[in-house]
Order: C-alpha cells, then structure tokens, then sequence
C-alpha cells in the first residue's frame, strides 16, 4: 500500500468538453447536488499533495475548488486548446512526490473500488466495463494490461493510473501512448463512468442516483 503522504495526486481538468456540448469543463457538471470534481476530491481526504490542472474555465474550477478545500495546487496548461491530456500531466509532474495517482476530471467513481484501487501495492492501473460510449480498451494476458488502445472490447480504462513518477517521461500526446511502452502493469477493477457525450453524462446520473453499482 503506498502511504498517501508519499503520493501525489493529478487531476486533469484542463480540457473544453466540447462533445458534451455545456460550455464548460466537464469537471464542473453536477453529480447529484455537487460538481464532478468535488465528488472526485471527496475520495481524496487522505492525500495532502493534490494538484489539479486547469485551462478552459479555470477560475470556475479555481473557484469551486477553494470553497471545499484551500490546500489544493493548480497547475496551468495554458495551451489547453491545442494539446492532450499528456501534456496536462506533465506540467504537474515538476516537485511531485515519487508516486503518481492520475486521473481526468471527467469520471465519476465507485467509492469502494477506488479505495481498493488508492490502497494497491504498488503499480496499476483501475479498468472498467462499460465506462463510456468512447472507450480506451485494455488488453489482458495473464492478470495484467499489456496494451492500451482505441477499439471495441469489453475492458475499459478512463484515465485511472499509479505509477513511479519517472516512468512518465514520455513526449506522446495521449497518457495511453505514454503507459503503453511501460506495459504490462497490474489492473484493479474500479467501477465508473466516464463523461465524454450528453449519453454518458445521461447514463452517468442514473448509475450514481443507483449506488455506483453495475
């Protein structure tokens, strides 16, 4: 299990959500009363060393972040428009702590398995089924991911990730591309829903309003 005063946290929140269609980052939406990213920080509690990246409607998210918790870092991708999610992660890498814990702020997560997910010992990645209508499909052999890959399958990963910060030193635009050179690395089923189109979003509120389960 890796102490959670030895990890940093990164929460990539920087992206339009442009296929959602809102006008503003999908970290923002509303999850049951609260904004995604809020529920997201929820399961955090025990993480001092939390970095959240920001770019399009970043005072919102600056914002509604402070009014839950005021020890939280923000990192800029300035040039959020033009790059991917990779290049949110690396900018917050710089002073972080050996461990990395990544993930989008587009995700909404079953409590249990995330926790099951934050205490693994050592590296993995969390896979689910039926996150998203957009999925990123991990491929399985012998109990671990050796790939990563758009397609059609049945397992899915959303961004979930824990892993030793200098294996991050990839220049690639995508996170998947960067962890793919690094595979295989153990998985832990973490049940979620992942918020790319008004059907996942949809999908998402009656999971949450249903327990998280399924």
């Amino acid at each position: 299990m890796e102490k959670a005063d030895k990890a940093t946290v990164i929460i990539c929140c920087a992206g339009m959500g442009t296929r959602l269609g809102i006008g503003t980052t999908k970290a923002l939406v509303d999850i049951s009363g609260k904004p995604l990213i809020i529920r997201q920080l929820e399961q955090l509690t025990e993480y001092d060393d939390i970095r959240i990246v920001v770019g399009f409607d970043a005072e919102r998210v600056i914002q509604t972040v402070k009014e839950y918790r005021q020890d939280i870092m923000f990192v800029f991708n300035y040039d959020y428009e033009h790059t991917g999610t990779a290049d949110s992660l690396r900018c917050a890498l710089p002073g972080a702590n050996d461990v990395i814990i990544a993930l989008d702020g587009d995700i909404v997560l079953n409590a249990h398995d995330f926790q099951k997910f934050l205490k693994y010992d050592g590296e993995c990645l969390g896979i689910s089924e039926n996150a998203t209508c957009e999925p990123i499909i991990a491929d399985i052999e012998n109990g671990k991911v050796v790939k990563l890959k758009k397609g059609i399958g049945d397992v899915q990963w959303s961004g979930v990730t824990k892993i030793k910060k200098n294996r991050l030193d990839g220049q690639d635009k995508h996170v998947y591309d960067m962890l793919n050179v690094q595979l295989p690395l153990d998985y832990v089923d973490v049940r979620l829903k992942e918020i790319n189109t008004q059907e996942d979003y949809d999908e998402a509120i009656m999971w949450y309003e249903n327990g998280c389960r399924g």
